[in-house]
């Protein structure tokens, strides 16, 4: 067995993952083994692959000067994705900033991936990314949410519909973001305008942010997310099932600290988590929704 490390992550691959991730039989990585095209280490007899050296021979020459993305996952906020980097120990950073300044942080190599809500032709994520036409990377699910308004007790008896907000108190989410563009089209469709609203003091730039205002007396209302609203003692009105998706650099997805990410994210505790928190499917988790050409 190949020794992980303290990282969970072994710094080789067998000769089965070189043949998943080439998308060959396995005969073949032997073949090119044999031939000496691809970087390789034999010990005790068996095959063993340097996941680095690999992963250059991948990417060619062209590419080695290029300099590696900082660790970092970018973009929107997700209460079971925060989670699962912090219990699984994989040392990423988490920069939430929204999932358009996310994206423009990833574009511009100062992420390794980034975390999508964002509403387009496509459904949800995949115009959006497309239309940006990132090099080198691979967009993948994460989980479907039930996105909706967090309420007061209060507000909820009065509160039925997107076009009840008029006039009411309501926090509000930094411009960029994937909630304030849904939000914004949701008060479209039903007549409103962001003037019609009380804005509540500051803007939220998590969803706990929102929850929080709302739970504090702050606003009536949030745009925000079915999983807080019984932490936070709140009502729900749901609105629409959402995607959150993840953006991933090719070459950051078989880094120590992402692959400890979404092995962690494969095993029953996150599964677990997601149910006990309520406002989750998670059959979508690491399913290809675009790959960049």
């Amino acid at each position: 067995m190949v020794d992980q490390g303290e990282t969970g992550v072994s710094p080789y691959l067998t000769t089965r993952e070189v043949a998943d991730l080439l998308r060959v039989k396995e005969r073949k990585v032997y073949d090119l083994a044999a031939s000496g095209e691809i970087p390789h280490r034999r010990i005790t007899g068996k095959l063993l692959f340097p996941r680095s050296e690999l992963l250059a021979w991948i990417e060619g020459p062209e590419h080695a000067a290029t300099a590696a993305r900082p660790p970092v996952l970018t973009g929107s906020h997700d209460p079971l994705l925060d989670w699962a980097v912090r219990d699984s120990d994989c040392g990423l950073a988490i920069l939430l900033n929204g999932s358009s300044e996310g994206l423009d942080r990833f574009l511009s190599g100062q992420a390794a991936l980034c975390g999508l809500h964002l509403r387009d032709e496509d459904g949800w994520n995949v115009g959006t990314v497309r239309a940006r036409a990132p090099r080198d990377c691979v967009l993948i699910g994460w989980a479907k949410r039930q996105r909706g308004l967090l309420l007061s007790p209060a507000a909820a008896k009065k509160i039925n519909a997107i076009s009840d907000l008029k006039g009411r108190r309501v926090a509000l989410r930094q411009p960029g973001a994937g909630a304030t563009a849904l939000f914004d089209r949701l008060l479209a469709e039903a007549g409103l305008r962001p003037e019609d609203l009380e804005p509540a003091p500051g803007l939220a730039r998590t969803e706990s942010d929102a929850a929080a205002e709302v739970a504090a007396g702050q606003a009536e209302a949030a745009m925000g997310l079915s999983t807080l609203a019984r932490p936070f003692n709140l009502e729900f009105l749901p609105l629409v099932e959402e995607r959150f998706d993840l953006l991933i650099d090719r070459r950051a997805y078989f880094t120590e600290e992402i692959q400890r990410l979404l092995r962690f994210a494969r095993r029953p505790a996150l599964a677990r988590k997601a149910e006990a928190m309520g406002g989750y499917d998670l059959s979508v988790m690491e399913e290809v929704r675009w790959l960049s050409p």
